[in-house]
């Protein structure tokens, strides 16, 4: 926390900017990113960007820090990947068209794509060129422009060009999943220069960080697209330039990615040590307890555990035992972490706060914890835990000065301690707490009428959905005190597809949420989750269905910031109102990975801060591999 306090606390000048730049609702329609990227100069090709402050690595890096330049290539690698983009499905897959919202793809397609820029996993908020072996800036910070990589070629032989850069930006602005369009809100337009340079021309509205996430952005190919329809749902293999691209595959079963060995960019800085498996194999199981089985045979070589249970208990098999299985944690990344219930606001039913907090005081985390989870958890405060952006103590001055031209629009909560959630006694069932939710759910104007809580007739019901049975067990407790003080609660298990589909209609009252947010939040990103705008929009994060204009406001703090201390600000004033409106109920977190994995591999440690593809990181070493018995 003290590292929290001193990041708050800037210089007098950018104390006084910032004042200044945010006193006002219309100061806040000021260029938001022509005071960032104070170390990158105007008009100044450059190998990468950053928009708070200067690069870690300089022009002629030969590779990144976290990575092996001699690890050697070869080997498999068997995971289910802990983390997922887009429409993709952990648990099933029927599409290869991972950048639109229907169907279900397999995660790492992005593996197979390259891009513009690609972020450092060591720096919070930098971008080095890629695509292309250049970028530089107009004066204003509104035009982007990049210089392509003459030896840049998709799979097929053919080169990357402008056209292709252009085309995709379009489309996926135009046409994408709404997780891509929303970061390219501000693009005004995308053009060719020449066939080996284009420019980004952005708003003026952007964020310094939404111009980072654009670079980043999957480059497809437009002469394949010009004959295969870009919305379609097909299982046929996509032309892409990357490192990998799909082998054998049996949908819902497993997908293999096999590396390109002939991969352009293969020698460059921001490839080498990476991507050194030669095939990538995803496996797909609809039940948690089915992968975890495959992986005590070996089928699977490594595993992120999220049960607390079977890692509590369940890790004592032979190949545990006799050290051929390393089980051990890492540091989680140093990125903001929001897991937590989302209570559906477009019912009717949720729209009040006080309805809301009343649900919250029912789950007993002190409880769950101790008899459900081994006590391998904390309980999460704010959707941002594990990042700076947490809110602590009372508001400061620069919070107050953001805060105070809100006051009429936001609760009163927000400019005292920020909200905590509800500490039980640890019984599973707090009389204290249940009878305050009780008192809460009378004056939302609730009665009980025999066992149930009705208001104009209607039923106090709430369905939380699930897609796998290890909830129920987790959820018994939460629903079992829902039920003692009237509420109809149930659990609803669906499969995989179908609750991706009902996560995309918002058709649900209740569900479980997690998302690994990056270390600098751009807030074209964080509209996804908070902006009213996306509140009715199909495939958003914004699975709360808060529609509080607001939020476009705090979103605007953000954009407006200009140095790293700023955005801590503007991010501590969101965390304050999100947990006084309580839109969201937070649950639980972890400090570190659990993870288990064959003894085979090798890597480099520390691993890195902001990221861990551990499929791009890691490497087979034949010689670990012969030692247990196993060889590729």
């Amino acid at each position: 926390m003290a590292v929290q306090g001193k990041a708050a606390k800037a210089s007098n000048l950018t104390r006084r900017g910032f004042l200044e730049a945010a006193a006002t609702t219309a100061m806040l329609l000021a260029v938001p990113a022509r005071l960032a990227f104070a170390g990158n100069p105007a008009n100044v090709k450059r190998h990468g960007i950053s928009a708070f402050g200067d690069l870690k690595y300089a022009a002629d890096f030969t590779h990144f820090d976290y990575v092996d330049p001699q690890a050697p290539k070869g080997g498999s690698f068997s995971f289910q990947p802990p983390n997922w983009f887009f429409n993709q499905n952990v648990q099933t897959f029927n599409t290869l068209n991972t950048f639109i919202l229907r169907g279900d793809a397999p995660p790492r397609m992005e593996l197979c794509f390259d891009r513009l820029m690609v972020r450092a996993m060591d720096e919070p908020d930098a971008i080095y060129c890629h695509l292309a072996q250049w970028v530089e800036m107009s004066q204003d910070h509104n035009i982007w422009r990049f210089g392509l990589r003459p030896e840049a070629r998709f799979h097929d032989g053919s080169p990357v060009t402008a056209h292709d850069v252009v085309f995709s930006y379009l489309t996926l602005r135009d046409e994408g999943h709404p997780n891509l369009a929303t970061t390219l809100n501000e693009l005004s337009d995308a053009v060719v220069i020449d066939a080996q340079t284009v420019e980004l021309r952005f708003s003026g509205k952007q964020s310094a960080q939404a111009v980072l996430a654009a670079a980043n952005i999957p480059v497809l190919s437009r002469a394949y697209y010009s004959e295969n329809p870009f919305d379609a749902g097909s299982l046929d293999i996509p032309l892409s330039s990357g490192p990998y691209r799909p082998g054998k595959l049996e949908p819902g079963k497993f997908i293999d990615f096999q590396r390109v060995e002939t991969y352009w960019g293969r020698d460059l800085p921001t490839a080498r040590g990476l991507y050194n498996f030669d095939r990538i194999r995803i496996e797909f199981f609809a039940e948690r307890q089915a992968g975890f089985e495959a992986f005590k045979k070996g089928d699977v070589h490594f595993r992120q555990e999220f049960t607390s249970k079977t890692w509590a208990t369940e890790y004592n098999f032979p190949s545990i035992n006799d050290g051929r299985v390393v089980k051990r944690t890492f540091a989680s990344e140093k990125r903001p972490i929001l897991q937590a219930w989302a209570l559906n606001q477009r019912r009717k039913k949720f729209k009040s706060a006080l309805v809301r907090r009343a649900i919250n005081l029912c789950f007993d985390f002190d409880w769950t914890n101790n008899k459900i989870f081994y006590n391998a958890y904390t309980r999460s405060q704010s959707l941002f835990e594990t990042s700076q952006f947490v809110a602590t103590g009372m508001p400061d001055d620069l919070e107050l000065a953001l805060l105070e031209p809100l006051r009429d629009r936001i609760p009163e909560a927000a400019f005292g301690m920020p909200v905590m959630q509800p500490v039980s006694d640890g019984s599973g069932r707090d009389r204290r707490l249940l009878r305050e939710a009780v008192e809460l759910l009378d004056e939302a104007g609730w009665t009980r009428e025999g066992t149930v809580l009705k208001k104009d007739g209607e039923r106090l019901s709430i369905e939380i959905l699930i897609r796998s049975p290890v909830f129920e067990r987790v959820l018994s407790g939460f629903v079992e005190n829902m039920r003692r003080i009237g509420i109809d609660a149930s659990i609803r298990l669906v499969d995989p597809a179908q609750f991706q589909s009902r996560l995309d209609d918002y058709d649900f009252d209740m569900v479980g949420f997690a998302l690994s947010l990056a270390a600098t939040p751009n807030a074209e990103s964080l509209q996804s989750v908070f902006s009213p705008r996306y509140a009715n929009q199909p495939g958003s994060y914004n699975l709360s269905g808060a529609d509080a204009p607001v939020f476009d406001d705090l979103l605007n703090y953000v954009k407006q910031a200009t140095s790293r201390e700023d955005l801590v600000v503007a991010m501590r004033v969101l965390d304050r109102v999100v947990r006084a409106r309580q839109d969201w109920i937070p649950n639980w977190y972890s400090a570190n990975h659990r993870a288990a994995y064959w003894d085979m591999f090798g890597f480099v440690e520390p691993k890195p801060d902001y990221e861990w593809p551990v499929e791009t990181l890691w490497w087979f070493d034949p010689v670990k591999a012969e030692k247990i018995g196993k060889s590729q």
